[in-house]
């Protein structure tokens, strides 16, 4: 469900539940209205109900919904933050006196290639790649066997291990934040107060079952909605709206380039 294309995604989602919906409208108009005898001042009661109802689920996905946002944008910031980190580290390698430059550059040109054409697929696909360890442990090993001869190249050396461990940093957030997703109490939440909030409006005297169905479908399309847009962002890397590598290959295109 999770690689499925949004355009099928989305209105299976929505339409599932907008259609079971609307089949046990039915089934209660027909099976148990009858024997509850529901009034027209019973409907105000069960109104007053359904909006609290309704104000507790829409606070409660509110915030699932804005903390899924936060991740999927905190972990797009991780990735453009590690492009980065390569980019600036590729050119201060650039003042490295040969032979060493030529090695470290390689290895950066490498490693970004592995992460676009190797890391990517996987990630795509919820599994974490380990290949890209043993690039930056090469590169590292490289990196402190290197004595600089003079005091500006002790300075570029200082700010070229400053700019890899930013590296490190942002390449652990990023495999972390493969598995990053909503925990399944959340998603108890979000299921089960649809039912409820959905099922809560079935209890209501509405003498056209048209109208009954119309308003009981749009609150169905909009919690399919909410929880369409929740599903396609809880994994920041996967499905139609999984974030690219896009900035990696624009570091590797415009700098790294052979």
């Amino acid at each position: 469900m999770l690689d499925a294309p949004l355009v099928i995604l989305g209105p299976a989602i929505i339409g599932s539940l907008a259609i079971t919906a609307l089949i046990f409208l039915l089934l209660v108009r027909r099976f148990v209205l009858p024997h509850l005898r529901v009034t027209e001042g019973d409907s105000e009661f069960s109104g007053a109900v359904v909006q609290s109802i309704m104000v507790f689920y829409g606070l409660a996905v509110a915030l699932i919904a804005v903390n899924v946002w936060q991740t999927y944008n905190d972990v797009s910031k991780t990735v453009s933050m590690e492009a980065i980190s390569f980019a600036a580290l590729y050119r201060n390698i650039s003042g490295y006196p040969e032979p060493i430059r030529s090695k470290l550059q390689d290895e950066i040109r490498g490693y970004v290639d592995q992460i676009i054409h190797g890391a990517w697929p996987l990630m795509r696909k919820g599994q974490v790649p380990t290949e890209g360890v043993q690039w930056m442990n090469r590169l590292q090993t490289m990196l402190l066997t290197f004595e600089p001869a003079s005091e500006a190249q002790r300075i570029l050396h200082a700010e070229t291990l400053a700019a890899y461990n930013r590296a490190v940093q942002a390449r652990r957030l990023r495999v972390d934040a493969i598995g990053t997703g909503l925990p399944d109490v959340m998603w108890v939440v979000i299921v089960v107060g649809a039912v409820i909030s959905i099922s809560s409006c079935y209890f209501f005297h509405v003498e056209d079952v048209r109208l009954h169905g119309i308003l009981v479908a749009l609150l169905a399309v909009l919690i399919g909605l909410v929880i369409t847009m929740t599903v396609s962002m809880n994994h920041p890397f996967r499905g139609d709206l999984g974030l690219s590598a896009d900035p990696y290959q624009l570091v590797y295109d415009q700098l790294m380039k052979p």
